[in-house]
């Protein structure tokens, strides 16, 4: 085919339909999406102190309750038992203590003033005794034999006195002292946590909040620590989402956030980003970096523990010259689209800025008002200089 040929085929080529948009200024935003849960920043967990019985609510589920108001009575039979028993427990070892720090009982205290009055007694006979031999020796009515026989028994006489003494002034070791405190702090202890026990059974409320959750009738009996119920300020709330790894890098504290409830469609909350992720751990088959996000219209329709769908902005570009994204190709590295210019396109390499899912920004290579293909209605594929029929 020569070159007038070419020229006459090109020129009388059917034009194709294709569907433009000119170029306007837009905003585009970024968004990161996930999912997470939703706390209280404010709240109050009832637990049982001791084993007992649930003896009254005063609450139900949805009732506002101020600081200080009673929530529930446990039965305090068993606790006041345990304080009897404590009470018993330590006069009984402060007595003990005190025997020791006195010697003895005051039973043994007497015997043993007893058993030394009369060791000192026999001491002073011996000693009279042994007087008497030892003049009626010197002159002949005693013999030596004699005199000694009754130095021996002062002798004897003078060392049990003196064991009683001895035992009188440390009958006790340092070992024992410390036994017998050991056990005044071990029933002092019990004492103060039956007491504390018994002042527990009176639970109020530290905060004020509404009740979510109740996890107890009257009249059921629980174990120490059982959850009783959940209050909390349902107008002070975060969520705690969890982001893939690929998105952590676009996170930052601030940025503005909806939140989305599956149990209310169509209704949004708002915050921001209190805390970005800053390590990163597996959550069941993911990994993902852990942040919290504030609610900032939190009105006590969002409830704790639900699990939320959280949109975070990540980037917001104001007033840009923009495009949709099916308007968009790329060649290797290089971005273009295609123009409308006098029937024909125009291939016309662009440098791109922002993107995201439906919009992307154009920093330089098209001006406002540019009319740019989106698509063919056929199957005929764009190319430089195709004649076109354009359809907006």
């Amino acid at each position: 085919m020569g070159l007038v040929g070419f020229l006459f085929w090109h020129a009388s080529r059917p034009s194709t339909t294709v569907e433009g948009i000119a170029v306007s200024r837009r905003d585009i935003t970024s968004i990161v999406t996930s999912n997470g849960i939703v706390q209280p920043t404010v709240d109050f967990q009832a637990h049982a102190s001791a084993p007992g019985q649930v003896k009254k609510l005063f609450v139900k589920i949805g009732d506002w309750v101020e600081s200080g108001q009673r929530l529930v009575e446990m039965d305090t039979s068993d606790a006041a038992s345990r304080i009897a028993t404590a009470q018993a427990s330590l006069q009984t070892a402060e007595q003990g203590l005190r025997n020791l720090q006195q010697g003895g009982t005051q039973d043994e205290l007497l015997s043993q003033k007893a058993d030394i009055a009369a060791a000192r007694t026999t001491v002073a006979q011996d000693q009279q005794t042994l007087a008497t031999r030892k003049q009626l020796a010197a002159s002949g009515a005693a013999s030596p034999n004699e005199v000694q026989q009754a130095q021996d028994k002062l002798n004897g006489d003078q060392a049990h006195l003196d064991q009683l003494l001895s035992r009188q002034a440390g009958r006790y070791s340092g070992g024992d002292f410390s036994s017998q405190k050991a056990l005044v702090t071990q029933a002092s202890t019990a004492l103060s946590a039956a007491e504390s026990d018994f002042a527990a059974s009176d639970i109020r409320s530290p905060i004020s909040g509404k009740v979510y959750a109740i996890a107890v009738n009257p009249y059921d009996y629980v174990q120490t620590g059982a959850l009783l119920l959940n209050l909390a300020d349902l107008n002070k709330l975060q969520v705690r989402a969890y982001f893939d790894e690929p998105q952590i890098g676009d996170l930052a504290a601030g940025q503005p956030v909806t939140i989305e409830w599956a149990a209310k469609p169509g209704k949004l909350w708002h915050g921001h980003v209190l805390k970005a992720p800053t390590t990163v751990t597996i959550y069941g088959t993911r990994n993902v970096g852990e942040s919290i996000i504030t609610v900032d219209d939190a009105n006590g329709d969002l409830l704790p523990n639900t699990n939320v769908t959280v949109h975070v902005t990540t980037k917001e570009r104001h007033g840009v010259l923009s495009l949709p994204r099916e308007a968009l190709h790329t060649q290797g590295a290089n971005d273009y689209v295609y123009r409308v210019v006098g029937g024909k396109l125009a291939r016309t390499p662009i440098t791109v800025g922002m993107v995201n899912l439906a919009q992307f920004e154009i920093t330089s290579g098209l001006h406002e008002g540019d009319v740019v293909v989106l698509r063919s209605t056929t199957e005929t594929e764009l190319s430089d200089g195709l004649p076109v029929n354009l359809q907006r």
